[in-house]
């Protein structure tokens, strides 16, 4: 009887599966799985996609599902993936506003499908698209945000809610728990090193995870143990990679060296043991590094490519553009001396990278793209930024593992996102060649699958074609 009753409860899931698959919305038969987290393909796999998520996976040549959907798609000699998450973005200007929004369809166009916005002065913008995007009311990436950051007392960051003391800072706190924003910033430029580790106790107290740069008068694992989530930038652990971290850092608070000189200090003091010491700790702490290498290996190397002729550039509206000028009049003032040692610094900082991974630190792929920020591209960036992770140490699935696995994982949402499987939303990408074997790559997008939509190349060249277009009349 049981053996009976185990047969009929077979043939009912079997009948059950096979009517979930005849109503999918989307299937894609016969493509190559990216498995990031275990560096390999798995070949000849077909995909059932409804309502936004995967429901079923089978192999191709021994599938027994019956393949009925609104749309069937042969992905053949093709590569899929999940879609990329850009933790490290901005937003801003406050008369860039439409400017900004234009730029949310290149975010899709390029693979990206959710991206972390690290503070701007447009913030109230910022949530109405996020809220919007969430509804299906607007083409874009899930925004992740922090809205306006914290700072000190005259800031030099347009947007920042200024602080001077503690009242002041659960004031601020209160408004950006109004703005339900997702996490909290914090960086460096006027705000008291004291205050910032209270600002940090008193967002984490209240449930948000906390990010921010790190005070060049303190050492980098006070912030740390005092629970800063992620610290912004690799260059800020050149620090924790000195042996002498503390002297300088002392001579530094009392004004006997300026940051040029520190920098200089930390780069004859770097020691590989020391920074492997000090990461480690980091990793026990929890905390985790947006390594943003690209950004600054754009402006670092101005001097060999001056980026006026990117194609990438017809995308961007004019005024956007024009905010690039103050880091390209900058490099532009260094003479030969400035030159070479920006370049030295620049290497010193990225050499860490494998460093980190080595120590088991939380890497999250971000790029720092947006306003002010020169030649550093929304959609393409990430693209570049991985890249270059992989110049720098890293093999391509733990660059990638950077974005699609760290990148949920931080907003804890790992069971939702972050590899092929049966019940993970449908946030794809497809690729025509296999970025486990070159992290370039990634730019050879077939199609994108957003939300469970598939978007065809056409479709894609078309967001791109119209965002152009939109800038052209701009110009």
């Amino acid at each position: 009887m049981r053996k009976l009753q185990l047969i009929g409860l077979f043939i009912v899931l079997s009948i059950l599966s096979n009517a979930q698959v005849n109503n999918a919305d989307l299937v894609i038969k016969n493509i190559n799985i990216i498995d990031v987290a275990h560096n390999k393909t798995v070949p000849n796999q077909t995909i059932y996609i409804s309502k936004g998520k995967i429901i079923l996976i089978e192999n191709s040549l021994h599938k027994k599902s019956l393949i009925s959907a609104h749309k069937i798609v042969d992905g053949n000699g093709k590569f899929i993936m999940p879609s990329l998450w850009d933790m490290h973005v901005h937003f801003g200007g406050d008369t860039l506003i439409e400017e900004n929004k234009m730029l949310l369809p290149l975010y899709i166009a390029m693979g990206i499908s959710h991206v972390r916005d690290c503070a701007g002065d447009i913030s109230p913008s910022v949530i109405e698209w996020k809220k919007q995007i969430t509804n299906n009311q607007l083409f874009g990436p899930t925004i992740f945000t922090s809205g306006p950051k914290l700072e000190g007392i005259k800031s030099i960051w347009p947007g920042d809610l200024e602080i001077g003391n503690e009242v002041e800072m659960n004031k601020a706190l209160d408004s950006l728990q109004k703005l339900q924003v997702d996490f909290i910033k914090i960086t460096d430029n006027t705000l008291a090193p004291a205050l910032f580790l209270k600002s940090i106790q008193a967002a984490r107290a209240r449930g948000w995870k906390v990010t921010g740069h790190v005070p060049a008068t303190m050492n980098v694992e006070v912030f740390s143990k005092n629970g800063l989530s992620a610290i912004e930038h690799i260059g800020y652990l050149q620090r924790a990679a000195s042996n002498n971290e503390d002297s300088i850092t002392i001579w530094r608070a009392n004004g006997k060296i300026n940051s040029r000189e520190a920098s200089e200090l930390y780069l004859k003091s770097f020691d590989s043991a020391t920074a492997m010491k000090k990461f480690k700790q980091l990793a026990s702490n929890g905390t985790a590094v947006v390594p943003t290498i690209n950004g600054s290996y754009v402006t670092t190397y101005l001097d060999i490519n001056n980026h006026q002729n990117d194609d990438y550039l017809k995308y961007l509206g004019p005024a956007l553009k024009r905010t690039y000028g103050w880091r390209v009049q900058r490099a532009a003032n260094d003479n030969q001396e400035a030159i070479q040692f920006r370049h030295q610094n620049f290497e010193a900082a990225a050499r860490l990278l494998p460093l980190l991974y080595k120590a088991g630190v939380t890497i999250l792929a971000g790029t720092d793209a947006g306003y002010l920020n020169s030649f550093n591209y929304p959609g393409l960036g990430m693209h570049q930024e991985l890249a270059i992770m992989v110049k720098y140490g890293l093999r391509p699935y733990e660059a990638l593992a950077c974005s699609v696995i760290n990148g949920p994982a931080f907003f804890n949402q790992s069971a939702e996102y972050g590899s092929v499987a049966m019940n993970i939303n449908a946030d794809l990408l497809i690729l025509n060649k296999n970025p486990l074997e070159k992290i370039e790559n990634t730019e050879s997008i077939y199609a994108v699958i957003r939300k469970g939509i598939y978007l065809d190349r056409k479709k894609l060249d078309q967001v791109l074609e119209e965002t152009a277009e939109k800038v052209k009349k701009l110009n």
